[in-house]
């Protein structure tokens, strides 16, 4: 059940390196499953082209990730996963299955994977002006930020540390469940009503606040005792994939008081808003 996550900029040798560790795992008879994009998508250029159609392929690996995170396998997502939210997203799943993950980050200059993608064998490369555009909106991991740990950084000319990673990963105590993801036995027969009732409510006014300008960082939500705090604004197809994902957790780990399921969910919200 672990999870390695790679994370760098385009054609920085994450392929490599994911194959390199699947090798390493196999050795030690471990079964190995590899994601990646391939089976989403024609043309690399075209998709990183429209947000549409980049989002629709973030949702797909995601949701093959959580697919795979419920089997007795070693999980390779071998993708940029260059965007913070969307590495936190694929943490909570870690946390839900309560499985130990690290990040991989092959660290490389954006002339060296421009020089790089040229020596590719595949015809389906990245035109100099995406790998551009896509590392000027990478967002970094850091070891501080608990859903970038364990952080294995691989400058160039660097070996990966194939024996501390296996020891991350297989030796180490998976995350506890935090209060979004809390396996609790479920108590009241409308539950399901009750939270898609509360989360609309919630995803409403939060809307509302923001359309008539509500100045404050920190807003009141029906039903919750906890602020939602607005550091930046938060359109309306982030807040329905925020609540589908919140719904998905919580419907397969329901807490036995509904009544914290607001706060439970302004507190996920918070998370997401970095």
């Amino acid at each position: 059940m672990p999870f390695i996550m790679m994370c760098g900029f385009p054609s920085s040798g994450k392929t490599f390196y994911a194959n390199k560790l699947a090798d390493y795992f196999r050795s030690l008879n471990k079964n190995i499953v590899i994601l990646n994009e391939n089976p989403f998508m024609k043309d690399k250029n075209s998709v990183y082209l429209d947000s549409g159609n980049e989002k629709e392929l973030r949702g797909n690996l995601k949701s093959e990730v959580q697919k795979f995170m419920s089997k007795e396998d070693i999980v390779i997502l071998d993708y940029l996963n260059y965007i913070k939210g969307y590495r936190y997203e694929l943490f909570c799943i870690s946390k839900l299955y309560q499985t130990p993950q690290c990040v991989i980050f092959p660290n490389r200059t954006i002339e060296e994977c421009k020089e790089l993608n040229k020596k590719k064998e595949s015809g389906d490369l990245y035109s100099d002006e995406i790998i551009q555009a896509l590392c000027m909106r990478f967002e970094p991991p850091e070891s501080k930020n608990r859903w970038d740990s364990t952080l294995f950084v691989i400058n160039s000319n660097e070996e990966l540390p194939l024996e501390e990673i296996a020891n991350t990963l297989l030796n180490k105590q998976a995350p506890p469940p935090n209060k979004s993801t809390l396996n609790k036995p479920l108590s009241d027969t409308t539950f399901l009503h009750n939270i898609d009732k509360t989360t609309q409510e919630i995803l409403t006014h939060i809307l509302t606040l923001q359309t008539n300008q509500f100045a404050s960082n920190e807003v009141s939500v029906p039903g919750a005792t906890e602020k939602v705090k607005l550091l930046r604004p938060v359109n309306l197809a982030e807040l329905r994939r925020w609540r589908q994902q919140f719904l998905t957790y919580i419907k397969m780990h329901p807490p036995s008081d509904a009544s914290k399921v607001s706060n439970m969910f302004v507190e996920y919200i918070n998370n997401l808003i970095l």
